[in-house]
């Protein structure tokens, strides 16, 4: 007497009457084997319950005996998905700018870990934009990937709503505008810039400096919101631009804090990569942090409580917007529409700063 689902095609418990050498290569060969349809081991493997519990479990155990693993790419095909999720590395504001980049390989690192765990492989893209449009439509057209993240907008921020208009599983690490089209996650960047400067003003720093280039838009918005904070505290800000491509970094901040040694003495950077170098800088320059110069950086990177002293600085939930991204990327595949997220930005005191 045979039990289970009639559709299975006959998934009922009949006896395995193979030898133990017998090849099994296809689901035909594994349904031979198991007296059951191809459709019922197809449904058996994928846990499917239409298949009684029994009966799956003794497919499953002939597969494992047999060390016989399923097509993947057939199943893929059949659903018309690819398992693969694009990372795309925008650089339109800083072509210089590599994937090396400390701030790229925490958040990258943090954004694997999850697709891995969604079963999802990653394809990693570094796009220079070079005035071409089309960098973003080349990943989001090319049939190989199911969606795409990216690791910042650089200054596409228009190429990005553009393509996310008729693209839908896309989603951003950076700024979330009011009434945008693609989903952004990110850190309040205008409040951790006035976060950075409230502090230094604070713990009394009454010329203030702001170290970084402001093409890209989450560095704009922050050097905005140390502006802000600025002006109503009626205390001086200088604007050094400072590249983040970290051949050209180095040498731009010795030339600027020799030129503005006595000029300075409360720095916010535009982030922890561009603070580090400031402090090696200032401790050739025998300059005593923080009594001669506060310091203060933007990511709280994994490395800023390694500095001497420790950084100070504007911490990024790194690791839970990469939870974010991905289940929001997730859930846009599925065809839903989550909203984007911004984060509070939160100051993490150390030793760069002094006390208030």
């Amino acid at each position: 007497m045979t039990s289970g689902m009639g559709s299975g095609g006959g998934d009922g418990d009949v006896p395995d009457n193979s030898g133990a050498d017998t090849k099994v290569r296809t689901l035909a060969d594994l349904a031979r084997l198991a007296g059951v349809s191809a459709g019922t081991v197809s449904r058996a493997l994928a846990g499917k319950s239409l298949v009684n519990a029994k009966t799956r479990e003794r497919i499953q155990a002939l597969a494992r005996e047999h060390g016989f693993r399923p097509n993947q790419m057939a199943s893929k095909l059949r659903s018309r998905r690819t398992g693969v999720v694009g990372v795309v590395i925008p650089l339109g504001h800083e072509k210089r700018q590599q994937i090396s980049d400390a701030f790229f390989l925490t958040l990258l690192g943090h954004l694997a870990d999850e697709l891995t765990e969604s079963g999802y492989d990653l394809m990693l893209s570094r796009a220079i934009p070079d005035g071409s449009s089309d960098w973003l439509e080349r990943m989001t057209g090319s049939g190989m990937v199911d969606g795409v993240l990216l690791i910042g907008q650089s200054d596409q921020f228009d190429v990005i709503e553009q393509v996310s208009a008729s693209y839908r599983p896309l989603v951003a690490w950076g700024t979330c505008r009011e009434g945008q089209h693609h989903c952004a996650v990110g850190t309040d960047n205008l409040a951790g810039g006035r976060m950075a400067a409230e502090h230094l003003i604070a713990s009394g720093a009454r010329r203030l400096a702001f170290l970084g280039e402001t093409l890209g838009i989450e560095i704009e918005e922050r050097h905005r919101g140390v502006a802000a904070a600025a002006a109503e505290a009626g205390v001086d800000l200088l604007h050094i631009p400072i590249s983040l491509a970290s051949a050209e970094m180095g040498a731009q901040i010795k030339a600027a804090t020799e030129e503005n040694e006595h000029d300075v003495d409360g720095i916010v950077a535009a982030s922890d990569l561009i603070a580090m170098n400031v402090l090696h800088c200032l401790h050739e320059q025998e300059r005593r942090i923080p009594d001669d110069t506060q310091v203060i950086g933007f990511d709280d990177l994994p490395l800023a409580q390694l500095t001497m002293p420790p950084l100070t600085t504007i911490r990024q939930e790194i690791a839970i917007g990469a939870k974010a991204m991905v289940d929001k990327l997730k859930a846009r595949i599925a065809g839903e529409e989550p909203a984007g997220l911004k984060m509070p930005p939160r100051l993490v005191q150390r030793g760069t700063t002094r006390p208030v």
